[in-house]
């Protein structure tokens, strides 16, 4: 089978080194991609968001299978433009990729269908959203630009100056462009965050294990939000009892309403959750696989994703299930000098083959290029460190092994990557 992946990071880095696991396989393109990613397919200078491109590309070389790892081409139409020349696609069309492409669209239909969601307003002014501050005078306060801004868009604002600031980077500084045009202003969720996977055909839903993200930029959750700065899976948040309850009051009340609504979502459906005192509410959901989630999510799946991935373009995921590894995962990022405000670029990379010499562990390509025979940094998150084991402490342990014989300048990472579950699984 011939397939095309479309996009250039961490995420489908660890999507392409899964596929080419697969027997069913005979060739990989993977659009843009980046120098990493050539061990896996063929290279194709395709921006993701040339979804016009993309498509002739598609079409020229009969590609069987199409999997879109980022948010951008599924907000611009690409499966629409897919299915319309009958090409088989993975991902959710342009009207269900508003669920993560628009925040006012989808908390709306959290609220229509009853999922449990953080009470929230939407605005369009920068005066009427100050003054709802101020009449909320509730802190801390969450300020979200509407539109996708690549993982940066959202302020948890911890007084009313922060909030004001973070209004004024939407409206008048139009930091995010017209993503910030309109903001959501919402209650701040208490609890713990987990991120939650599902394959959906737009009938039958999938599953995944849970993960955890660090969303912070420094040891602690301090300082200001990034993409991520690592994850493990699973998450002991994530219980048995919990999962039914994402099931019954989350996942199935979305998909239903979508299908009242003539929605049909078809591909990644990722819940980012808050779990206060064993129940969840959605923080926001995303449209696609979560970034660095997928670094640890990939290696834990033993079922042929291929076969996976076919039966959700075709609509007959009911004939499937998802056999999974017992074996925690942890990833460690590693970032630009910098990140994630203005950061380096051009710094020489070194260590990685050190790196994956240690037992289940490797190195997944992000923000990088080649420079001549040297791969330099060209991105704020550079590197994932992704290490698998037994047990949970071992896996932390290889992972940041694995860090430590990484080198290029300025390279920084959190060192409390899985903390948060080493202590809750000592709780109980």
């Amino acid at each position: 089978m011939k397939i095309l992946l479309i996009g250039s990071g961490g995420r489908e880095f660890s999507i392409a080194r899964k596929l080419v696991s697969s027997p069913r396989l005979s060739t990989l393109y993977i659009a843009p991609g980046n120098p990493g990613m050539a061990a896996f397919g063929k290279l194709v200078p395709i921006s993701d968001a040339s979804i016009h491109d993309l498509l002739a590309f598609a079409k020229a070389e009969k590609i069987d299978l199409t999997f879109v790892g980022p948010e951008t081409p599924l907000s611009l139409g690409i499966v629409d433009l897919f299915e319309k020349e009958g090409l088989l696609i993975v991902g959710p069309n342009k009207v269900a990729a508003q669920l993560e492409g628009s925040k006012a669209w989808a908390k709306e239909k959290m609220k229509r269908y009853g999922i449990p969601t953080a009470t929230y307003e939407t605005f369009t002014t920068f005066a009427s959203a100050l003054d709802y501050v101020m009449k909320r005078n509730t802190y801390p306060i969450v300020v979200k630009a509407d539109g996708l801004a690549a993982g940066k868009g959202v302020t948890v604002a911890q007084s009313e100056e922060e909030a004001e600031s973070a209004l004024h980077d939407c409206f008048n500084d139009k930091k995010f462009a017209d993503a910030g045009l309109k903001v959501v202003i919402e209650d701040f969720l208490v609890g713990e965050e987990a991120s939650y996977f599902a394959f959906c055909d737009g009938t039958t839903i999938l599953p995944m294990v849970s993960a955890q993200d660090h969303k912070a930029v420094f040891n602690d959750d301090k300082g200001p939000n990034t993409g991520g700065m690592g994850c493990y899976s699973p998450s002991p948040l994530v219980t048995s009892e919990l999962e039914k309850k994402m099931m019954d009051r989350v996942l199935k009340p979305l998909i239903d309403g979508f299908k009242k609504d003539g929605i049909v979502y078809k591909g990644i459906l990722y819940a980012g959750l808050m779990i206060h005192k064993g129940e969840p509410s959605i923080v926001e959901f995303n449209a696609r696989f979560g970034d660095p989630e997928t670094q640890v999510i990939m290696p834990r799946l033993k079922s042929d994703l291929v076969d996976v991935l076919e039966a959700v373009a075709k609509g007959t995921l009911h004939t499937h299930h998802l056999e999974w590894s017992e074996d925690p995962a942890v990833c460690v990022v590693m970032t630009a000098k910098g990140y994630p405000n203005a950061y380096q670029k051009g710094d020489v990379i070194s260590g990685v083959s050190d790196a994956e010499i240690l037992p289940s562990v490797h190195v997944v390509y992000a923000g990088v290029k080649a420079d001549g025979d040297e791969l330099i940094t060209n991105g704020g998150r550079v590197l994932g460190v992704v290490a698998q084991a037994s047990d949970l402490q071992t896996a932390i342990d290889n992972a940041y092994k694995g860090v430590a014989r990484v080198h290029f300048d300025g390279a920084h990472y959190r060192t409390d990557v899985g903390a948060k579950a080493l202590r809750l699984l000592k709780q109980h």
